[in-house]
């Protein structure tokens, strides 16, 4: 009974346990991790606060000093202790306290310091959105931001900002703290406090003077002062003073019809000239803000930190010299419209050494060097969306071939080389060389945009709309700053490495903390497309489109662009990207009005040679290493696909290029082998009319065109050159009787000189005269002659003499490749006739020789001489019956034919 009763007990107390609820054992838990949670929140929220700074009065009103450190760790600037002017509270006028009050913190006159309400909905946005994803900051929190924390968002900072903003409220009055505010804060073009700003902006130095419109502008700038900046963005500022208006109607400060009373002023008509003096190096300032900006959320005019910065003030105090109107710069610009943007990075780093903004700009006037989106880049772009892109996926060579033809049809248009001209078929380096549109657009289209856009993206360009053909010539809707194209160039120059150009190296936060910002290099192209391409800029840069940015004693590589406008000559840009091993320099010339065109397009080039000529002063600057993936060939030139030159082939047709290891021709050319011999040669000889007919036979081939050399004498050793000849038959005539001549025949192409055949040669004998005895009488003659009154054919009746004409339109061809001339004449007239040719020089004769044809052809001739040619006729059977002569000069001074 016992074990029965205990049974029942635990089954009893088993059935208890099954039934309590779930839900309180949930809510238990849930109650127990919450109080852990809020005791240790708690706990952490009072170690903040007792580990806060105590306040500094003198931080509270002055604007936070950031400093900023060059690459030699050298402080060259501190930013907030220039450019401030201060007003205590009653110089402030309502309007102004009003439209503040509006913009940044309605509550301000009844919070402690912190705006519970504004924090709540803090607390759900970055509960939704993540930690920072919006502030609930005061006036008076934005006075103690960045005077005594960390600029960091992060949980201890904004505890630690909350419970000081309660104190200093407790501490100072509502007057005090927004002239503390106002004093404090920077609204841009390098002002800090509202008086200074107003006298920048408006040119009003009592505060009293403003508008409700000027108000209302300089209460919305403090949120985002480089974008609202109404200098720069005039648009965005005014949609920013509009804010403002609709907040201060809202908040009861004005009325809805004074709002649009100065909602109709526009912010242009506020505003002074922009044209004031600027703050050393502040183009390459307002990147560090931008950089600071984007990857810490700080604002470095607001904040007190350490920046160390690539800066190297040489480079820059080189650019603000071209880039300004000193009788001490060289460039001559056309107008004060003229605008340029430069950049300067190191090769192998990526960091940003010097930026070029613009030119007449005041405190922070527009960047051109890296601000917006940019222009179009023109043939700047070749390398990155054609040519680079094919040798990395399909390791092209240097020499590889393109039929540059004629235009490129598309179906929205043609494309057409710059020059309106089309060359044939050419190597990529003379097209680019040149920067032909047609071979570079043919490029892409046979890569594809699939394989050509993910390239160029690897070098951080950013494409507007889906890759087209045109992007091969850089005329799309994709545009670039110099500073972005300075990036993509530089990974050709760094061995196919790149990285984001960077201006900050580290910050130092004022509780001794840092953070490197430098950015992780990638590499995004083989070693051999980087060397290839760049060796190929090179030779722009050196006899093509780039020569105006050649430095003498600099291994340069670089390439230019220029961009065009519908039915209108000129360019409204120019570009001019390069670099050496040290240092990589990007630069845009034209105007903001982009329908404007430039004078000059080679400024771009000169800036870049100045810039580069200037920071590369006294430093050593190394050629570019091939590395082992990239062999140098010689190949024939005109052969496709390449092939090697054979034995010979001319030195002038014959081209060195690059090609990828491994992908180098190994088939030898037979355009240019040995010449073919004649065949069939014979030598006869003519009695009758004493002379020697010699002919051959010989195929000819259009692609190898040949001449004869015609040689002949007794002495088999030691032959004279007769002529040279296209014909394949020759007559010799004067020759002498009871001789045995050797006459021998040479092939020579005409392609070069030097290509002769094997010679061939025949003798041929001449018998001695037979001499017929003299009849013994007139009249014995005449018996056995009876009725033969004719002579030979070639007399004319009663045995006169052959009439010999002149020789007539004597003409001349000079070639340069072989240095020879070619004649060609007319004659009218019948009977056996052949014609003597003599070459003078100085009045001295040079060479005589005959001519059966009514053409031959002069060699051996020498360089820079004067020449005179005389052509006579002759009868062969009378040689001193002579007709009158034509005559030419001619000369070869100066017509020594240039060899690539």
């Amino acid at each position: 009974m016992a074990n029965e009763g205990q049974s029942r007990t635990a089954r009893r107390k088993q059935k208890k346990e099954i039934k309590k609820p779930i839900w309180k054992k949930v809510l238990l838990i849930i109650g127990i991790i919450f109080l852990v949670s809020a005791l240790g929140v708690g706990g952490l929220f009072t170690y903040y606060i007792a580990t806060a700074p105590d306040i500094d009065e003198s931080l509270l009103s002055d604007p936070a000093s950031t400093k900023v450190f060059d690459t030699t760790g050298e402080l060259f600037a501190d930013l907030g202790t220039e450019k401030r002017t201060k007003i205590s509270y009653n110089e402030l006028p309502d309007v102004l306290i009003d439209a503040v009050i509006a913009t940044e913190d309605a509550r301000f006159r009844s919070h402690i310091g912190i705006d519970l309400k504004r924090i709540g909905g803090a607390i759900l946005a970055n509960i939704t959105d993540g930690f920072g994803s919006e502030g609930a900051s005061t006036i008076t929190q934005q006075v103690v931001k960045g005077s005594f924390l960390s600029p960091e968002k992060r949980l201890k900072r904004k505890v630690q900002e909350q419970w000081i903003a309660i104190r200093v409220d407790s501490k100072y009055s509502k007057e005090e703290i927004l002239e503390m505010y106002l004093n404090k804060i920077f609204y841009g073009a390098g002002s800090y406090g509202v008086a200074k700003a107003a006298e920048t902006y408006f040119g009003k130095t009592d505060l009293n003077d403003l508008t409700l419109p000027e108000a209302a502008l300089l209460a919305g700038l403090p949120q985002r002062p480089s974008a609202y900046d109404p200098f720069v963005n005039p648009d965005l500022a005014q949609e920013r003073m509009d804010t403002v208006l609709s907040l201060m109607v809202m908040h009861g400060k004005i009325s809805e019809e004074q709002a649009n009373e100065a909602r109709e002023v526009t912010v242009e008509s506020l505003l002074v000239d922009s044209s004031i003096e600027s703050t050393p190096y502040e183009a390459f300032i307002q990147k560090v803000a931008e950089e600071i900006q984007e990857k810490l959320e700080i604002d470095i005019y607001n904040e007190g930190i350490e920046i160390y910065t690539t800066l190297n003030q040489d480079a820059q105090k080189q650019v603000e010299l071209l880039l300004s109107d000193s009788p001490d710069n060289p460039i001559n610009y056309p107008d004060e419209d003229f605008q340029t943007g430069l950049s300067v990075l190191d090769t192998k780093t990526g960091a940003i050494r010097a930026i070029g903004g613009g030119r007449n700009r005041g405190n922070g006037g527009w960047n051109y060097a890296f601000q917006g989106d940019g222009r179009q880049p023109g043939s700047a772009f070749k390398p990155i969306t054609a040519y680079g892109p094919a040798i990395e996926s399909e390791k092209w060579s240097t020499y590889h071939q393109f039929n540059d033809d004629a235009p490129f049809e598309r179906a929205s248009g043609p494309i057409r080389n710059w020059n309106r001209i089309y060359q044939g078929w050419m190597s990529m380096r003379y097209a680019l060389q040149e920067s032909l549109n047609v071979p570079a657009v043919k490029a892409l289209e046979e890569i594809g945009t699939g394989t050509a856009k993910p390239f160029a993206e690897s070098l951080g360009i950013e494409f507007n709309d889906d890759m087209s053909l045109r992007d091969a010539i850089g005329g799309t809707s994709t545009n670039v700053t110099p500073l972005e194209l300075a990036g993509a160039y530089r990974a050709f120059a760094n061995e196919g490495i790149y990285n984001e150009p960077y201006s900050v190296t580290k910050v130092i936060y004022n509780d001794g903390r840092s953070i490197d910002l430098k950015p992780e290099p990638q590499t995004v192209m083989s070693d051999y497309t980087a060397y290839m391409i760049t060796d190929l800029l090179k030779t722009v840069v050196t006899q093509g489109t780039g020569t105006a940015a050649n430095v003498s004693g600099l291994p340069i590589a670089g390439k230019t662009g220029t961009t065009s406008l519908p039915d209108k000559d000129g360019s409204p840009d120019s570009w001019f990207s390069g670099y050496t091993t040290n240092f990589t320099i990007a630069v845009w010339t034209g105007y903001d009005d982009q329908k404007r065109v430039l004078t000059d397009t080679k400024i771009a080039q000169q800036l870049f040679s100045l810039t580069m000529s200037g920071i590369s002063a006294g430093i050593d600057t190394p050629d570019f290493v091939q590395p082992n993936s990239v062999v140098e060939v010689t190949v024939e030139k005109g052969s496709n696909p390449a092939m090697l030159p054979s034995d010979y082939t001319p030195e002038s047709e014959k081209v060195t290029e690059l090609f990828v290891s491994g992908t180098e021709p190994t088939e030898v050319s037979e355009k240019y082998d040995q010449i073919d011999p004649v065949t069939g040669l014979t030598a006869e000889y003519d009695e009758e009319n004493n002379l020697i007919n010699v002919s051959w036979d010989y195929e000819t081939d259009d692609e190898r065109p040949v001449s004869f050399d015609v040689s002949a004498g007794t002495d088999p050793s030691n032959l004279t050159s007769l002529t040279t000849t296209k014909e394949t038959q020759l007559e010799i005539s004067n020759v002498d009787r009871d001789t045995t001549y050797t006459i021998e025949i040479t092939v020579i192409s005409d392609n070069n000189e030097e290509n002769v055949s094997e010679p061939v040669s025949v003798q041929v004998e001449v018998p001695e005269e037979e001499i017929e005895e003299e009849p013994e009488s007139e009249e014995e003659e005449e018996e056995e002659n009876p009725g033969d009154e004719d002579n030979d054919d070639e007399q004319g009746d009663n045995g006169q003499q052959v009439e010999v004409n002149p020789v007539q339109n004597l003409s001349h061809m000079y070639d340069m490749i072989n240095n020879s001339v070619s004649l060609s004449w007319e004659y009218q007239g019948q009977g056996p006739i052949a014609f003597e040719i003599t070459v003078s020089s100085n009045g001295a004769v040079e060479q005589t020789f005959n001519s059966n044809s009514r053409d031959a052809r002069i060699t051996n001739l020498q360089r820079d001489k004067e020449y005179s040619v005389r052509v006579l006729a002759f009868d062969k059977n009378d040689p001193d019956n002579r007709g009158e002569p034509d005559s030419i000069n001619f000369s070869t001074e100066g017509l020594d034919p240039e060899i690539e």
